[in-house]
């Protein structure tokens, strides 16, 4: 008999996910499932949607989910992840990007749902000179401890431009960028690091154009169980980084105080599109490059929580009240872009979760 690639760990199936394909998740404090569906291509009814009995329901209406322009401040655009916040509120994060176009002020936007009435209440948008031309909002960690209203820290990922990370004030809704084109924040040269999934070099190739180099910057992030740091990684490196919150916070520092704050957290074993954290002090990594979902203990020791054939692309994770992390898996690197115009993806795309005995990181006044 034939030697295969043996799974660890136990990873549940919670729902199978038809086209379009998902990026993000999130669960609620009282388990109710939030999905979103990016712009890149599909055919995508609404970008925000909740799981209801094994269906998508577009949340938190259908006329939120129909824009009039890529500049709407009054819908979503291309919403890349949804997150909520340690008081069970939902956040979306809407790249105002479809397609990865450049965005224009009014579609990237921070936009927050109160659960208890499933209705819009706070829309932030961001200036020119936060969410530039290039900018492509990400994923979004919370400490609302910090300012009357809390914190807000965002992924720049742009793949052609400047990356870094946003901050934004709840209460006025301000933001300003940090880390504005840090080497930590960008994706590292094929010299430095080759990602590798299904056992081929993970490259952009577009069918009419040479393979080239995907040049996603600072995409997962993370803040640790105390608020003190907030962790962050490049898509295309297997190294993650970390930086004071403080520093983020404190605008009287220049670029170079808050850089100094930076600490290269060194090789965490693959890229990776998510991370997050519990409430335990421990780093969770979506491996793309190996199928699985690796974790980092308070101690700084590395270990597998989970490896699975079935876990195409981990992407997403949400460590959620009930003691599992929740990730989607939806083989991003099957698209198109990927191979030579192709699509090479086989839906249904899958939602898994994972049992920690642990919750979330709850940074609430």
């Amino acid at each position: 008999m034939a030697s295969t690639d043996q799974p660890t760990g136990n990873l549940e199936l919670v729902a199978t996910i038809e086209p379009p394909m998902p990026t993000g998740v999130t669960v609620s404090h009282t388990g109710r499932i939030f999905v979103n569906h990016p712009l890149w291509g599909d055919d995508v009814t609404a970008t925000v949607a909740e799981l209801r009995d094994g269906a998508r329901v577009p949340f938190p209406d259908a006329a939120w989910n129909r824009p009039d322009a890529d500049d709407d401040r009054h819908a979503f655009v291309s919403v890349q992840c949804v997150v909520v916040d340690p008081l069970d509120r939902l956040w979306v994060v809407d790249t105002g990007s479809p397609f990865l176009r450049p965005t224009r002020h009014g579609g990237p936007k921070l936009v927050r749902i109160d659960l208890d009435t499933d209705a819009v209440a706070q829309v932030i948008t961001f200036p020119t000179d936060v969410a530039l031309p290039s900018t492509y909002l990400n994923d979004v960690r919370f400490d609302l401890r910090r300012g009357d209203q809390g914190m807000a820290f965002v992924t720049d990922s742009a793949n052609h431009g400047p990356n870094g990370i946003i901050v934004v004030d709840l209460a006025t809704g301000e933001s300003w960028r940090r880390l504005h084109d840090h080497p930590s924040t960008k994706a590292p040269s094929l010299h430095a690091g080759r990602p590798v999934v299904e056992g081929r070099y993970f490259m952009s190739r577009p069918g009419d154009a040479a393979p080239a180099p995907v040049t996603f910057g600072s995409d997962g992030i993370a803040i640790s169980a105390d608020g003190s740091r907030l962790f962050y990684c490049p898509l295309m490196s297997r190294r993650f980084y970390s930086v004071s919150v403080d520093a983020l916070c404190d605008r009287s520092l220049d670029a170079a105080a808050v850089a100094a704050t930076v600490v290269d957290e060194g090789d965490k074993g693959s890229c990776a599109d998510g991370l997050e954290t519990d409430d335990a002090d421990r780093l969770y990594i979506t491996a793309y490059e190996q199928n699985a979902i690796f974790r980092r203990t308070a101690g700084g020791e590395f270990e597998t929580l989970v490896h699975d054939p079935r876990l195409l692309w981990p992407d997403t994770l949400s460590v959620a009240t009930d003691g599992h992390v929740y990730v989607t898996a939806n083989q991003l690197h099957r698209a198109p872009p990927y191979n030579d115009g192709k699509d090479l993806r086989q839906p249904p795309y899958a939602l898994f979760r994972v049992a920690i005995d642990a919750g979330p990181v709850l940074l609430r006044p």
